[in-house]
C-alpha cells in the first residue's frame, strides 16, 4: 500500500475488494427487485462510510477527433478517481451492458469497471469485473 501525505492509498484490487462488500451489504438489507436509483444511493452512503471517495453521475464526455461532445453519457459511480462501477437491476445482463461498461473505460480513461446487477438472488452471480491495460496494478 502507497501512503500519501500521510493518507494510505488503496490498492485497485482493495477498492474492487471494498466496493464489492459494499454492494453485498445493500443487497443483503434491501434485496432484488428496486429500481437502479435505489441502489446506487445506498452503495454511495456504504462506500462514503467505508472512507472511500464516490461520485455519482459523473459526465463522460465522448471525443472524437479534437471535439469533445458532451452527449449525456455518465458513469454511474466513480470510485477514488479510478473505479467505473455501473448499476444495473435487469432480469439479465446482456452483452450491451459489457459493451457499455468497456466504452465507459476507453472514455474515462480508467482501467478497471464493475458491473452489478443487483436484481439477482446472489449477488455474486451479478457481479463482473472488467480490466483494460496494465495500469490496474496501480
Amino acid at each position: 500500500m502507497e501512503v500519501l501525505e500521510g493518507k494510505r492509498r488503496l490498492t485497485t484490487n482493495q477498492v474492487t475488494g471494498a466496493i464489492i462488500s459494499a454492494a453485498m451489504k445493500v443487497h443483503s438489507a434491501l434485496g432484488p427487485g428496486l429500481l437502479e436509483s435505489a441502489y446506487e444511493a445506498c452503495l454511495v452512503q456504504e462506500l462514503r462510510l467505508a472512507g472511500l471517495e464516490v461520485r455519482s453521475q459523473v459526465p463522460l464526455p465522448v471525443v472524437y477527433g479534437s471535439v469533445k461532445l458532451e452527449i449525456g453519457y455518465r458513469i454511474d459511480l466513480l470510485v477514488e478517481g479510478r473505479i467505473v462501477v455501473e448499476i444495473k437491476s435487469v432480469e439479465g445482463v446482456a452483452p450491451v451492458h459489457h459493451a457499455q461498461v468497456l466504452s465507459y473505460l476507453k472514455l474515462s480513461g480508467c482501467a478497471v469497471g464493475l458491473l452489478i446487477n443487483f436484481n439477482t438472488v446472489h449477488l455474486r452471480d451479478g457481479i463482473k469485473r472488467f480490466v483494460i491495460g496494465k495500469s490496474w496494478q496501480q
